[in-house]
């Protein structure tokens, strides 16, 4: 069945079958999973995670793009092993499948134009995957992992939540039709809050965004409003070993976090 990819909905479909495989295999998917597919396609992906054995939901926005799918996987909707979901990943709900009782992973090839979007719904939902892999354009994956060595409000919103791999490069040309730029898969595993114990999940954002304020001035300076002016920031910043010329771009999460606490307890 001929179909045209829609350009408004950001479809590039990957043919490239080593990258399909590295994608599951980077989700170690194993018989009796539960993975959430975003964006499905044509059924590429799908049909690679299906034959390890895991339950797929696969959510698609495009409607035209259904019928291929039922038709090709005729058997697996039958036996309960794939279900299909007409939705737009950013209103649909977990909790509305069985996803909410399992460990789930999300595996997918993502639209460009909403990575930020995804990844901020699935490590901010409270039904959290366990695991989430996303083929993400090139430039987008180097700076989620730092791959510079300099950090970035996203990557450090990662970093609180999982631990993220670059895993490869993915050329443009393996697409169909060709996106203008590479791209590249990631991994982000063991997802949980563990590193949020006892901590204000937006108060901590709020000071990560004053702390990128403003990108010429050093952190300490950016986040002086935020931190209310009898808090002695450079005291704070001397014990945990940050120089007061960092920029907020050479600070670790680990040392956001001392901030954090370290501000909070004074406040007390």
């Amino acid at each position: 069945m001929y179909y045209k990819a829609k350009k408004s909905l950001g479809q590039n479909f990957l043919k490239s079958e080593k990258a399909l495989a590295d994608m599951v295999r980077a989700g170690d998917v194993q018989k009796g999973d539960a993975v959430l597919e975003i964006g499905p396609g044509k059924g590429a992906l799908t049909e690679k995670i299906l034959r390890t054995g895991a339950k797929v939901i696969a959510v698609e926005k495009d409607r035209e793009l259904l019928p291929i799918l039922e038709e090709k996987f005729q058997k697996e909707v039958k036996n309960g092993q794939l279900t299909l979901v007409e939705a737009d990943i950013l209103e649909f709900d977990p909790t509305n499948y069985f996803l909410l009782s399992t460990n789930y992973k999300v595996i997918a090839n993502i639209p460009y134009y909403i990575t930020g979007a995804i990844i901020r719904k699935f490590l901010g939902i409270e039904k959290q995957p366990k695991t989430m892999v996303l083929l993400v354009q090139k430039e987008v994956a180097e700076r989620i992992v730092a791959r510079n060595g300099k950090e970035s409000l996203l990557s450090l919103s990662v970093k609180l939540y999982g631990t993220p791999k670059y895993i490869d490069k993915v050329a443009a040309r393996y697409f169909s039709p060709a996106p203008k730029v590479d791209s590249a898969i990631i991994a982000i595993t063991d997802i949980s809050r563990k590193k949020l114990a006892n901590i204000d999940e937006k108060a901590f954002f709020e000071l990560l965004h004053a702390g990128f304020g403003h990108k010429r001035k050093v952190m300490l300076k950016n986040i002086e409003p935020w931190a209310e002016k009898n808090i002695q920031l450079p005291v704070i910043f001397e014990k945990i070993g940050i120089s007061i010329k960092a920029r907020a771009e050479d600070v670790e999460l680990a040392k956001w976090i001392e901030i954090f606490r370290k501000i909070k307890d004074t406040r007390v």
